[in-house]
């Protein structure tokens, strides 16, 4: 019985000493260490290359500041609950518009979806335009609330009434 008693006690010393033995040598292998070599471009091109890059994405999220250009635009004007009025003017490439919108223009850059709506945001003001076939609707991303909504431009209006009649 003692020999089972003593078996006991030293498989127990030794379960609790073995994160004891564990913790005092991690830190020795934790005070080593290695410092990555510093990546260095391949070319002066290369290194070109990655600051276009940088400067180009800068300079897209710089544009969400900047008022676009809207001569020779095609112009949408939408009338929306409330009395709101609103206008957009699409862009060639259509992945960009411009909305105008309480006596300001702001650039908008299109969003892609899953489920078909043209969806445009401007990040650094917080503007979301949404437009479905039916209608459409700005929000503030910011503040998290609707700005206009049930907004429809005259062909929608028109398509609405000739469904009725």
């Amino acid at each position: 019985m003692k020999t089972i008693s003593a078996i006991v006690l030293l498989l127990t010393g030794v379960a609790f000493g073995m994160p004891a033995i564990a913790e005092t040598a991690a830190p020795a292998q934790k005070t080593k260490k290695e410092k990555a070599p510093a990546k260095k471009p391949a070319s002066k091109k290369a290194a070109a290359a990655a600051g276009a890059a940088g400067a180009a994405g800068a300079a897209a999220a710089d544009g969400d500041d900047k008022e676009p250009d809207v001569a020779g635009l095609t112009a949408t004007a939408f009338d929306c609950e409330l009395g709101n009025k609103l206008t957009i003017y699409q862009m060639a490439d259509q992945d960009q518009i411009a909305l105008h919108w309480n006596k300001r223009l702001h650039h908008m850059t299109r969003v892609t979806t899953t489920t078909g709506a043209h969806r445009f945001e401007n990040t650094k003001k917080g503007l979301v335009w949404i437009g479905i076939p039916a209608k459409g609707m700005l929000l503030d991303s910011k503040k998290g609330q609707q700005l206009a909504n049930e907004c429809k431009s005259l062909e929608q209006v028109q398509a609405k009434t000739a469904e009725k009649g």
